[in-house]
C-alpha cells in the first residue's frame, strides 16, 4: 500500500461518514483514475428508496456521467468495506481495473470473504484487488454503526 491508498480511503471514510449521518449503513467510495477523483459516492438506498444504491453503485454511476462513458477502464475504486455480489458485478461490467477496500465484510463480501467473484473464469475483465487500507477504522464505523443499533 501506498501514501496515496491511504489518501484515497481516508477520503472514502468521509463519505461513509455521511452516510451513516443520514441513518445509512456507513459505506463511502471513491473512483480515482489518473490521480484525480472521477466519482464518489456513499450508501443511499434508504433515502434514494433504490436497493442498487450502494456507495459502489453511486459512485460508478458519478463517475459515468463525469466522463460520459458508462466504461471506467484505468479506474480504482477505494471503498470503506468489501464489495457484495452486485456491486462486483457493475464493477466488472464497468471494466473498473482495481478495487481497493479497507476492511472485509465477513457476510457478504464477495472478493475474499466469500465467493471470490474477481476469479470467475466466465467473465472476460478482471478485477485487480487490494485491502487493507485503514482496515482498522473501516471496521470500527460500520462496527459501531450497527452495535449503536442493536
Amino acid at each position: 500500500m501506498t501514501d496515496i491508498d491511504f489518501q484515497w480511503m481516508r477520503q472514502a471514510l468521509a463519505l461513509a461518514e455521511q452516510a451513516q449521518a443520514l441513518g445509512e449503513i456507513p459505506v463511502g467510495a471513491v473512483i480515482v483514475r489518473d490521480n484525480e477523483v472521477i466519482g464518489k459516492g456513499f450508501n443511499q438506498p434508504i433515502s434514494a428508496k433504490d436497493p442498487s444504491a450502494h456507495a459502489e453503485i453511486v459512485a460508478m454511476r458519478d463517475a459515468s456521467a463525469r466522463v460520459g462513458n458508462y466504461r471506467l477502464p484505468g479506474s480504482t475504486l477505494y471503498v470503506t468495506i468489501e464489495p457484495c455480489t452486485m456491486c462486483v458485478g457493475a464493477l466488472i461490467h464497468a471494466r473498473v481495473a482495481k478495487v481497493v477496500f479497507g476492511a472485509r465484510e465477513p457476510k457478504a463480501g464477495a472478493l475474499v470473504s466469500n465467493l471470490h467473484l474477481h476469479e470467475a473464469h466466465v467473465y472476460n475483465h478482471r478485477l485487480a484487488i487490494e485491502e487493507g487500507p485503514l482496515a482498522d477504522q473501516c471496521a470500527a464505523l460500520i462496527g459501531n454503526f450497527f452495535r449503536a443499533r442493536r
